[in-house]
């Protein structure tokens, strides 16, 4: 696509660009509008560096993609239930984000994509890695692909509000989990384990090691051994971009197509984002 309102920089071969000539904060317009939607199809992660963002303009860029998710478990930023606080304290040992993912894809209808963005880093370290799962798919063989076609697999939350697995969430003690949503019954959906992009009509894999639990029909120790293959395939480096965070830059990807981890390499470092979440649609 040849862009006449913004600039589109890729930064790796496998998918993420850096978007120049936006400002997040103004009515961005639909000309404007319509050419980050297609930057976003095209790359499926991308960039905005020197972005001066408050709240409410956060949402509001978000909204403009669909309405905004209230995570189930999380505690939200206070007067701005839509928005997630993402943060490590220089005391912290662990972070949120540790593992590869797709945001909230234990979901009925799991998030269209996620709109982070940063007030403080590092001086070096906390990046984050970003996965092409049409390459994961579609690098796939074809007895492979044949195989998984029709196959369906179960998407949990218990790694972040059972009691019994969320001592050993990996994440820090200054992401909070609300005391409400502590509990032995779970969020629990079935997906496809490949998904077709709505927008994009392209294959891509569904399953993610954070959330993934087992395939539908399946126990868990039947469905591991091939589970194992899938998350370790489906972040090959090849696959991946990795970017360096910068006060005041926004990442948004799309989680339909894409997972993520936020590397926990900068001990004794406060790092704080905020992120916005669009619902998405029921995975096909």
């Amino acid at each position: 696509m040849t862009y006449e309102h913004i600039e589109v920089k890729p930064i790796a071969g496998a998918l993420g660009a850096e978007i120049e000539g936006v400002d997040l904060s103004e009515d961005i317009g639909n000309a404007v509008f319509s050419e980050i939607q297609q930057a976003l199809h095209e790359n499926l992660v991308i960039f905005f560096r020197d972005q001066d963002l408050t709240p409410d303009e956060h949402k509001d860029f978000g909204r403009r993609f669909g309405t905004l998710n209230i995570h189930p478990q999380y505690v939200p930023l206070d007067g701005h239930p839509e928005i997630l606080p993402v943060l490590k304290e220089p005391e912290d040992t662990l972070n949120i984000g540790a593992s590869w993912h797709t945001d909230v894809s234990f979901l009925e209808q799991p998030s269209m994509g996620s709109i982070l963005y940063a007030h403080e880093v590092p001086r070096a370290g906390g990046d984050t890695m970003f996965a092409n799962q049409y390459l994961a798919y579609e690098s796939l063989s074809e007895g492979m692909r044949e195989m998984l076609a029709d196959m369906t697999a179960v998407h949990s939350d218990r790694v972040l509000s059972n009691p019994s697995s969320a001592a050993n969430r990996n994440e820090g003690r200054s992401t909070l989990i609300r005391e409400e949503a502590m509990t032995d019954e779970e969020i629990v959906n079935e997906h496809p384990i490949v998904r077709t992009h709505v927008e994009t009509g392209r294959k891509c894999l569904y399953v993610n090691r954070a959330f993934t639990t087992r395939f539908s029909g399946m126990t868990e120790e039947e469905s591991k051994p091939l589970l194992e293959f899938l998350y370790a395939h489906a972040a090959r480096p090849e696959f991946t971009c990795r970017f360096r965070w910068e006060k005041h830059s926004v990442a948004f990807w799309d989680n339909r197509c894409t997972q993520h981890y936020a590397l926990n390499d900068y001990p004794g470092q406060r790092r704080a984002m905020h992120r916005v979440t669009v619902n998405g649609e029921r995975p096909v």
